[in-house]
């Protein structure tokens, strides 16, 4: 009985963001205009942290003073290219919380669901993913990533 009453309350709590209007989940990193566009976007957005050519900061991996860690990088150094599309849809939209992040994890990353459309979220990382090398994109294929 718990368990259903949570599932209808999962569903319930999805259900609620009905009323926003999303665009499918059709990141494509062959589509020009969309990764142009995502590159503006990108450069508006999340240079400023994750730098101008997707390196992040310096010493990523590594707390600072205040137990946050520095931006990663997007390139192929980083991890991003680790997670499916629809992760990396939820922590852009929604930054790093659960399912994203575990409870409390604290971080410089915002929810740019406030800020960015879904559409302007798919360019950028259209945009990210164009800059990826076949070999991650073999990767991806080979793991249905």
């Amino acid at each position: 009985m718990l368990r259903c009453s949570f599932v209808l309350l999962l569903g319930i709590i999805l259900l609620s963001g009905c009323d926003q209007k999303r665009v499918p989940v059709s990141l494509d990193r062959k589509n020009v205009d969309l990764v142009k566009q995502g590159e503006l976007v990108y450069n508006a957005n999340c240079a400023r942290c994750h730098g101008a050519n997707l390196a992040g900061q310096p010493n990523w991996r590594a707390r600072k003073p205040d137990g946050k860690l520095p931006a990663p990088p997007h390139d192929a150094s980083g991890h991003t290219w680790h997670h499916p599309n629809a992760v990396l849809l939820s922590i852009v939209r929604d930054g790093l919380v659960p399912p994203n992040a575990p409870e409390g994890y604290q971080s410089d990353m915002p929810a740019f669901k406030k800020t960015l459309t879904e559409a302007q979220i798919v360019a950028v990382l259209s945009f990210i993913q164009s800059r990826w090398p076949d070999d991650i994109w073999q990767y991806r294929t080979e793991n249905r990533i």
